[in-house]
């Protein structure tokens, strides 16, 4: 009898135990589960957002390393004519006249393709030095000359608009 009284308190035990459970157990907020599904969407819509942008920009440098190739091979094009005539001028006789005039159609070739790529030379005897543009390499102090007057280009500069491509080297006077 003592078994069965055990069995029974043992069952009402479980019994009150599930009861516990049950009134435990909170029911499911439908604007919960709600918020819950809004949220999922918008963190899978942002990391879908984020992998776009970074898909854009690896496509935009490959862009742009293609196109600064294509500029590169465009320069190249217009350079390699005149290479060619550097060449022929290397190997012909250097006391002729043709020689001579060879090497100036080569300078001619260049100062063209500089101007119609638009780079234009800095820097030019009797100019006011200028810091941004002229990078002094020698200062003379001659009476025939103004202050900071270049008296010598040494080597010339150029720039392409507003970009200084190289900077004259210049002799300064006074």
């Amino acid at each position: 009898m003592e078994e069965k009284e055990n069995i029974n308190n043992s069952t009402e035990e479980i019994s009150e135990e599930k009861e516990i459970k049950k009134v435990k157990k909170p029911k499911k907020d439908p604007a919960a589960t709600r918020i819950k599904d809004e949220l999922e969407k918008a963190k899978d819509q942002l990391l879908r957002t984020a992998a776009e942008f970074d898909n854009y920009k690896k496509r935009t440098d490959r862009e742009r390393a293609g196109i600064a190739e294509y500029a590169k091979c465009e320069i190249i094009k217009k350079i390699l004519p005149i290479l060619d005539n550097i060449d022929r001028a290397q190997s012909a006789d250097r006391e002729s006249e043709d020689y001579i005039k060879g090497i100036e159609m080569i300078i001619k070739q260049f100062s063209s393709l500089s101007e119609s790529l638009g780079i234009e030379e800095i820097g030019a005897a009797g100019e006011q030095f200028d810091p941004n543009l002229h990078e002094a390499v020698m200062h003379i102090a001659d009476e025939a000359f103004g202050e900071n007057e270049i008296a010598e280009v040494l080597q010339k500069g150029y720039k392409l608009g507003d970009t200084i491509i190289r900077a004259a080297m210049v002799k300064v006077a006074n």
